[in-house]
């Protein structure tokens, strides 16, 4: 599998990869489409913070449901978006329902490698089933949700 890292500030190389293989609570998505991200550009600046190098950049990406064990209404083969914010579930904040507040938070592609790959593992809890949207909308659902969430909480009415 071929992807693409960001080895240091500036500097992108191609490389091959292994495939990542089912593991429980993970599906694995086929990449179809992926969107660069202000993080993206910030990371190859030099200029995002908490940041470490060399990192798979990615977390705006749509694609195919390859492999997936849950008993959810999900298939292989679906057409599948994702939410980047992989939560722990455990801790006192993902308990009172606050997972953006988690003291595990790992974000896709800043925290741990992401989607600039051919296949990416994601937590079943993460995965968007398509819902009949194209691979080009589903790969802006995560900046579109920002967006929305922005608009909602400036309580914007007409």
């Amino acid at each position: 599998m071929n992807g693409i890292v960001c080895e240091k500030p500036g500097n992108f190389n191609y490389i091959t990869l292994d495939k990542p293989t089912i593991q429980e609570g993970q599906a694995i998505i086929q990449i179809k489409r992926i969107g660069i991200c202000g993080t993206d550009l910030h990371a190859f600046e030099g200029t995002q913070p908490y940041f470490q190098y060399p990192r798979i950049l990615g977390h705006e990406l749509s694609g195919i449901l390859v492999e997936y064990q849950g008993t959810d209404d999900f298939s292989v083969g679906d057409m599948v978006t994702f939410i980047p914010y992989f939560h722990c579930g455990k801790c006192v904040a993902c308990r009172s329902g606050k997972t953006n507040c988690c003291v595990e938070m790992r974000v896709c592609g800043v925290h741990q490698d992401g989607g600039m790959v051919e296949y990416l593992s994601v937590p079943e809890t993460s995965l968007i089933k398509g819902k009949g949207l194209s691979l080009e909308a589903l790969s802006l659902v995560e900046p579109l949700a920002i967006g929305a969430h922005g608009v909602r909480r400036a309580a914007v009415s007409d």
